[in-house]
């Protein structure tokens, strides 16, 4: 009789839960459905087929994840699987995070979006040691004095992306401040070189205390710790070529943050559901402060026009791009680009329908279209304008490798 019971009571804790919950599914942008076990079929076929060496996405339906998968090698000599813990570089992405610090400290009447940079720092930026002569001619340059937060924020400063991209290696506004978008990384540096000094702490100190671990991202920091070296993701190049771990030692406010599916979720739902920020607040960031109509991001200073942002109403926000027409409602969006970190994250606010996808490869945003439009429905990225199609990816690898 023992021996029964103990058979009955198995039985009995095996079927409830399938019969007590509905398997779960994602909803796409179009109101059709994927059962989970589809997602992650569709996913490792096309992470496979484009030479993806480890990735991992996440979808959120209504501001909560549904679905997280795990894809590949975060260590491919040592055949190391990928895991939802696994540590990836988030390359740019970082910036929306740095975003969302900055406007903590605008909602707390602590940073003025519309004060000029340059009044902001304690001293002129070429007497910096960080900077010096490579500031010179900016710090001479009239049109510096009018650079505020905001344009840093929305992309519009007239800065470089970087500057080693400049011929002399020398900082400078190439447009009217606030007049029309060109992404730049060394803007959002600049800004954090003002915020470190009106905080008095290194910025690593202050994410980590205002995001990181009230979130519980215990597996997210803007520079190397340790304990990450447990399962880390090494770097990978489009033949399969490991490039390298990525332990950053100092804070990059455009660049430097480590962080995994899990965490990078939780940020994503508390930002949804306006913990971090207010309502309002939330909303100033991603109200359209220029609107783009560019044909490319990259390069940045090249302006030739395009019609694939209007249909969509291209735009930019404060740390994040925009989507403010689309049949699916607006959708803000980042992407994170680096040697071997090829990541995105894509948010529909009207439904809480968003997809993130973190990689150590180069091939990665080779996956990006046929993950985005079959596992979401999302048919209203510019992919274009990202140059997320399969010829600019090619040709962007082959003008790297003939340098």
């Amino acid at each position: 009789m023992r021996l029964f019971g103990t058979k009955l009571l198995l039985v009995i804790v095996l079927v409830l839960p399938a019969s007590g919950q509905a398997p779960p599914v994602i909803h796409r942008l179009d109101g059709t459905i994927l059962s989970a076990a589809q997602a992650s079929e569709i996913a490792t076929a096309e992470l496979a087929i484009n030479h993806v060496t480890g990735a991992q996405l996440a979808i959120l339906n209504r501001g909560h994840v549904v679905w997280t998968h795990a894809f590949g090698l975060r260590n491919v000599e040592k055949q190391l699987p990928m895991t939802d813990d696994t540590n990836l570089w988030a390359a740019s992405i970082t910036k929306s995070l740095f975003a969302t610090c900055v406007m903590q400290l605008v909602e707390q009447h602590r940073i003025d979006l519309d004060k000029p940079i340059a009044q902001m720092l304690l001293r002129p930026l070429n007497e910096y040691e960080s900077y010096g002569d490579s500031a010179s001619e900016l710090a001479k340059d009239p049109r510096w004095q009018h650079v505020t937060v905001r344009m840093l924020l929305d992309h519009t400063s007239g800065l470089a992306n970087l500057l080693v991209l400049e011929p002399d290696q020398k900082l400078h506004l190439h447009f009217e401040p606030g007049t029309r978008f060109a992404y730049s990384g060394d803007g959002l540096n600049i800004l954090q070189l003002a915020i470190e000094e009106r905080l008095h702490e290194p910025l690593d100190v202050s994410m980590q205390r205002d995001i990181f671990s009230p979130l519980r991202m215990k597996r997210t920091g803007m520079v190397w710790r340790p304990e990450f070296e447990e399962n880390v993701a090494l770097r990978y190049d489009a033949s399969g070529k490991l490039i390298g771990a990525t332990h950053r030692e100092k804070p990059r406010g455009a660049s430097s943050m480590a962080t995994t599916i899990h965490d990078l979720s939780l940020f994503t739902e508390a930002f949804l559901a306006n913990k971090l920020l207010r309502q309002p607040t939330r909303a100033q960031m991603l109200k359209p402060q220029i609107v783009i109509h560019a044909a490319h991001q990259f390069p940045t200073l090249v302006a030739e026009p395009g019609t694939e942002g209007d249909k969509v109403g291209l735009a930019y926000g404060l740390g994040w791009g925009l989507l403010t027409q689309t049949r699916y409602g607006p959708a803000f969006f980042k992407e994170g680009h680096g040697d071997g970190a090829e990541n995105y994250i894509i948010c529909f606010t009207r439904s809480g329908t968003c997809m993130i996808v973190l990689t150590n490869s180069d091939n990665g945003e080779l996956a990006f279209r046929p993950l985005l439009e079959k596992l979401i429905g999302d048919n209203v990225t510019p992919w274009e304008w990202e140059g997320y199609t399969r010829e600019d990816i090619l040709r962007n690898e082959e003008h790297a490798q003939s340098k």
